[in-house]
């Protein structure tokens, strides 16, 4: 490998790892709020991200921690996601990319971005059916705004796990008439 490509290589470990720690610290800090509204219900104005659900925790608990749940699955999800991006990244060896540890990383990014998309659809059709029950749900969108753009992803991520898939069978196979 070329050091160009090395030195962008070892660009976009330090990206995954950052945006790793970046979506960690998001995810802590959603979970320690949602603990804090639990014991202490007068916090749930001053949530993380101004997050003002005091609103719908007065009208109905349910709502709250069933729309809070939706928040803190998407966080988690994003967060392994990017684990598993820089573990990939940590251990490809670029110079036989075409491995079955690679292969396996890949759909297990695939099958995590699905299940984030999935999630983060199924909240925000939640999200707007709670809104046509008088609920404010505008602060809520930012959390899955994105849903249709990761179930896009996960199809592009899959047929690359395939073909990567493929690419280690006829790795081996080659490695098996030589």
């Amino acid at each position: 490998m070329s050091k160009g490509n090395s030195f962008v290589f070892t660009g976009l470990h330090i990206v995954a790892w950052v945006i790793f720690v970046g979506l960690c610290i998001e995810a802590g800090a959603l979970i320690t709020n949602f603990v804090f509204s639990i014991y202490n219900p007068a916090m749930v104005k001053n949530l993380y991200q101004k997050l003002d659900l005091s609103e719908m925790y007065n009208r109905s608990q349910w709502a709250f921690y069933g729309m809070y749940s939706f928040i803190l699955v998407v966080a988690f999800l994003k967060a392994y996601l990017f684990y598993i991006v820089a573990m990939l990244m940590h251990k490809i060896d670029l110079s036989k990319p075409f491995n079955s540890f690679v292969s396996e990383q890949i759909t297990k990014i695939s099958y995590c971005t699905f299940s984030v998309g999935i999630v983060s659809y199924i909240a925000r059709q939640t999200a707007k059916n709670l809104q046509h029950h008088g609920y404010a749900i505008d602060n809520l969108n930012q959390f899955w705004a994105d849903s249709q753009a990761f179930i896009l992803m996960a199809a592009v991520i899959y047929i690359i796990a395939a073909i990567f898939k493929k690419g280690v069978e006829i790795q081996n196979e080659n490695d098996l008439t030589v």
